[in-house]
């Protein structure tokens, strides 16, 4: 006869679903959206930092999704920053011609292969 046991099966845990906008998130987003639209890619600001896959601007935090790096750009002087996905697709192309540099992962790594960082050599 076989002995049963009392074995707990782990999964991972499901993300949370994400939840239905509020009106007045849908008009933030909806500002943020129209600011895009007006971000010149010669003279914006851009940034990164890592935020949740399904949830760029924090507005839910839902538990359980990735997170990776996201991209950021803004006028200067403006306080609402916009995620490249939001930008038109030729500002966001500009900016990323303009600003690879700084953007790329890891930051940083193509100033060193355009020869503007020292390469760390010692001189003794």
């Amino acid at each position: 006869m076989k002995k049963k046991t009392n074995q707990l099966k782990t999964a991972a845990a499901a993300p949370e679903a994400p939840r239905r906008l509020s009106p007045e998130e849908r008009e933030w987003l909806a500002i943020h959206r129209k600011a895009g639209r007006n971000i010149d890619p010669e003279t914006a600001e851009v940034m990164w930092d890592y935020r949740c896959d399904v949830d760029v601007y924090g507005i839910e935090n839902p538990k359980g999704w990735g997170w990776s790096r996201k991209y950021f750009a803004r006028s200067p002087g403006s306080r609402i920053w916009v995620w490249f996905g939001d930008l038109p697709k030729a500002t966001e192309h500009s900016l990323w011609e303009k600003h690879k540099t700084k953007l790329a992962f890891p930051a940083g790594l193509g100033q060193i292969a355009d020869g503007h960082i020292s390469e760390g050599k010692s001189n003794a």
